[in-house]
């Protein structure tokens, strides 16, 4: 704790040696220091995203797609073209890895295919309030009508 003490004491003895237009220079490249570090982690978060959109494009899901992730090799500057040839070159390695899509969908009950909902039951071109007058009617609260 000492140590710590010591230092920190030093720090403020130097912050307080600086002139104001130092400190504003120092507070700058800090800034500029923390902009870097975040524009370096949005420009790898946009790869990872783009390398699992074209996994994802290629059949790979689950934790089939973050096995897929972890075997591609590509260096950081890859172009697009170098990316697909590289998913490619892993989809023949490891074919286990991207499913066909006719094979992990599950059947639509029924038959169905699967983008079509089923239809619903019963007549549906009734004219809107039809069901609650025929409610009426069967509970006796209107004439029956022929």
């Amino acid at each position: 704790m000492e140590l710590e003490d010591y230092l920190a004491g030093v720090r403020q003895a130097e912050q307080d040696r600086l002139t104001e237009t130092e400190r504003r220079e120092q507070a700058v490249i800090e800034r500029e220091q923390a902009a870097l570090a975040r524009e370096a982690a949005a420009v790898s978060r946009e790869r990872e995203a783009a390398r699992r959109a074209v996994l994802v494009s290629a059949g790979a899901t689950g934790s089939d797609l973050d096995d897929a992730v972890s075997l591609l090799h590509l260096p950081d500057d890859a172009d697009t073209t170098a990316l697909d040839e590289a998913v490619q070159e892993l989809s023949q390695r490891r074919p286990e890895l991207f499913g066909s899509p006719a094979r992990d969908v599950p059947p639509a009950p029924g038959g169905a295919p699967a983008s079509v909902l089923p239809p619903r039951p019963g007549n549906t071109e009734r004219p809107p309030g039809a069901a609650g007058l025929e409610m009426a009617r069967r509970r006796g609260l209107l004439p029956d009508t022929p």
